[in-house]
């Protein structure tokens, strides 16, 4: 039968020799190359006087039964001397959180003011003397004729977007817009604020694309 390879990878270090050795293959292949590279094919490094031996099984986590069959087996060659058998602790994956936008409808009148964590999407106007502000992004599918504000915990790549963009006040994180008379913009529909390079600017909604190449809502 023969052994399968790279299972098992024998360095040379400072104060000896480290084993390397596979943490995701069979547990009794990896024994069987262990063998094998102790037997036949390293033993003009595995000979000689006395070599510490530092055994490191990646992020497997070995029982102590498993980790005294890796002894058994190196052992056999009287030179070497076991100093470690050690795995290393396994990395957490780190999972992003997938983007996640909330719905919400009606109408904001003068002197009322909405809030939200994360992105919004809103249905309705924004009257003049309404505020709505938002941690994340803001999408309103109506008229923004009162006061938006997004990333309103410093998120300076927060957007706002309105299909009829006709605010009071525009702010993204710390930054607060120029007067409307000012966006260069004559009609005012389906547009955005962002900022770019610490100044907030106005767009049309379809150039989205530009600044969010790879932009990817979920409902």
């Amino acid at each position: 039968m023969s052994v399968a390879k790279h299972h098992v990878m024998i360095k040379g270090v400072k104060d000896g020799l480290v084993f390397l050795l596979n943490d995701a293959c069979d547990w009794q292949d990896l024994l069987k190359e262990l063998q094998h590279k102790l037997e036949k094919t390293h033993q003009q490094i595995l000979t000689g006087p006395i070599i510490h031996v530092h055994v490191k099984l990646g992020s497997r986590e070995a029982t102590e039964e498993q980790k005294e069959e890796i002894r058994s087996v190196i052992k056999q060659k009287g030179n070497l001397l076991i100093q470690s058998i050690e795995s290393e602790p396994r990395k957490e994956a780190v999972v992003e959180p997938a983007a996640r936008m909330s719905a919400l409808k009606g109408m904001i009148r003068s002197g009322q003011t909405l809030h939200h964590e994360g992105d919004l999407l809103y249905l309705g106007d924004v009257n003049p003397g309404g505020t709505i502000t938002s941690t994340g992004n803001i999408y309103i599918m109506g008229s923004l004729r009162g006061m938006a504000h997004a990333g309103i915990d410093g998120d300076d790549k927060a957007i706002i977007a309105a299909s009829h963009m006709r605010p009071t006040q525009l702010r993204i994180a710390g930054i607060i817009s120029r007067s409307p008379d000012e966006w260069g913009i004559e009609e005012a529909f389906m547009e955005f604020a962002y900022v770019k390079d610490g100044k907030m600017e106005i767009d049309k909604l379809h150039q989205l694309h530009r600044i969010w190449p790879d932009s990817n809502f979920k409902l």
